[in-house]
């Protein structure tokens, strides 16, 4: 099965190092993950197969998976539901009615980390009580060897761990796990393939998320990424618009094209085909609403930018991380743009697209981040003034550049430097949403607010979170809304007769 990466195997001595037997095992490397070379990338379209006597395998048992991450990570969970129904599995949102328990993770993030091996520990106060149930780790942390060797440690009482590029040999590994009675990891270090036709369950009957590409080759040096998702990869344009056509023709409304840095799209590809041309493919099929995320400013064009303000089906929100506002940590971050040229961009931006909204990431406590460096990225958000932004301090992940840098910042001094940066993010969400106070609005009603049970939630073109009060024969609708109440995160409106 594995016969094209047989090089990547290693075998570990349990006898030596844990007292247990002799297995075999398929474990991550990030030397070979951060391998890149001229390797044809193979469209695989026949490589997910589920077997006859694994059909079946799932019949009156339930699984349960939790989801870590970003929309990458949720549309793999997808793929793996409709993979384990295909078994013939069925779906729990209880933990403890399930017969199978997958944690699709991100490694992003130490943060990340630690919830997960925290919710392990929960796990294995459940296993003890039904040890019958099958436990597994997927999607980036099973990609980091530091992350495998603390489970080899210390939950070796997991049954299996796959990683990012596997996600359809899911059933044989399985099947494996079952026969064998071991804990079965399976993780290729490899610069990755494209899978084709592996089966979705979306978790929305109304907005669908779509591949465009896989993986990244731009290393900025914080960054894991290139490391757990390989190298960029473009799928090709046919799969995508057949995918889209088929989303229409179900009565989606709105698709959001993901990669790790979807303005890259096509690069990779021979054929003189770019991401302004499959936005422009896409705008074509008649889906009602398009987004994309997520966009590195060194690869965002001006025919995209022009695609964009010439098809009104093309959303006009744009999520453009800057990370810093210091071209020192710019730098030393490896980003390959300076703040004069994100700010280019950004005018740009706001000057070509009508009431475009634009939200960012932003990272402090950078390994040498000077006060005036700090300074500098606040600088950046009182000139753009940005709709909202996710903000993180700086999270060392092994094996990347950053990780070995000095970093003699206080922790004290990066939350000071959060706080403050956060006080200026809210300061001026709220003052972008009180634009739309008393303003007709079209929203994409999407089902039940958390905010009242008797009242509906969804987005504006912009992105801007709206709680409507609607009956719920609307939700799937794009409907008109006027804005009654603004807060810093979300709105409230009503549907007028």
């Amino acid at each position: 099965m594995y016969k094209n990466y047989i090089k990547f195997i290693l075998i570990m001595d349990y006898n030596n190092q844990y007292g247990k037997e002799v297995i075999k095992m398929l474990l991550p490397s990030l030397e070979k993950a951060r391998s890149r070379t001229k390797k044809e990338v193979l469209i695989k379209t026949n490589d997910y197969i589920i077997k006859e006597n694994l059909k079946e395998i799932g019949l009156n048992k339930k699984y349960f998976i939790k989801t870590y991450g970003c929309q990458m990570n949720e549309h793999d969970s997808e793929n793996i539901k409709a993979i384990l129904e295909d078994m013939s599995f069925e779906y729990t949102d209880n933990m403890e009615d399930a017969d199978l328990i997958l944690l699709n993770t991100c490694a992003i993030r130490e943060n990340a980390h630690n919830k997960v091996f925290g919710y392990l520990g929960r796990i294995k106060h459940l296993k003890e009580t039904k040890p019958n149930i099958i436990v597994g780790l997927c999607g980036c942390m099973a990609q980091e060897e530091i992350v495998i060797k603390e489970i080899l440690d210390k939950y070796d009482w997991l049954d299996i761990v796959f990683g990012t590029h596997n996600i359809h040999e899911l059933p044989n590994i399985l099947e494996k796990t079952i026969l064998n009675k071991k804990l079965e990891v399976d993780v290729l270090s490899i610069e990755g393939d494209i899978v084709e036709n592996i089966p979705v369950k979306r978790d929305s009957k109304y907005k669908a998320w779509v591949n465009i590409m896989y993986g990244c080759d731009k290393f900025c040096t914080y960054c894991i990424v290139p490391y757990t998702r390989g190298k960029q990869r473009s799928r090709l344009p046919q799969f995508i618009i057949e995918e889209v056509k088929e989303l229409v023709k179900n009565g989606y409304k709105e698709v959001t094209l993901l990669g790790q840095n979807v303005n890259a799209y096509g690069k990779d590809l021979d054929i003189n085909y770019n991401m302004s041309n499959l936005l422009q493919d896409v705008a074509n099929t008649g889906i009602e609403r398009i987004r994309f995320v997520t966009s590195h400013p060194w690869d965002f064009t001006n025919e995209m930018i022009d695609v964009i303000k010439n098809n009104v089906n093309i959303m006009p929100y744009i999520h453009l991380p800057l990370q810093s506002g210091s071209n020192n940590i710019l730098k030393l971050m490896g980003r390959r743009y300076t703040k004069e040229s994100y700010l280019k961009l950004f005018d740009k931006l706001k000057k070509e697209i009508p009431n475009v909204s634009i939200t960012t990431d932003i990272i402090v406590g950078f390994p040498n981040e000077t006060e005036q460096d700090f300074l500098e990225t606040l600088d950046v958000v009182n000139t753009c003034k940005f709709d909202s932004a996710f903000t993180f301090i700086f999270s060392p992940r092994e094996g990347t550049p950053a990780a070995k840098m000095k970093d003699d910042i206080t922790l004290e001094e990066k939350n000071k430097r959060l706080y403050q940066l956060n006080e200026l993010i809210n300061k001026y969400a709220l003052e972008n949403n009180k634009k739309y106070l008393n303003k007709k609005v079209k929203v994409l009603l999407e089902g039940i607010s958390e905010k009242n049970e008797d009242m509906l939630m969804g987005y504006t073109d912009t992105m801007k979170l709206v709680n409507v009060k609607s009956p719920k024969s609307n939700i799937g609708k794009i409907v008109e809304v006027k804005i009654t109440d603004v807060k810093t995160w979300s709105m409230d409106g009503i549907i007028e007769k």
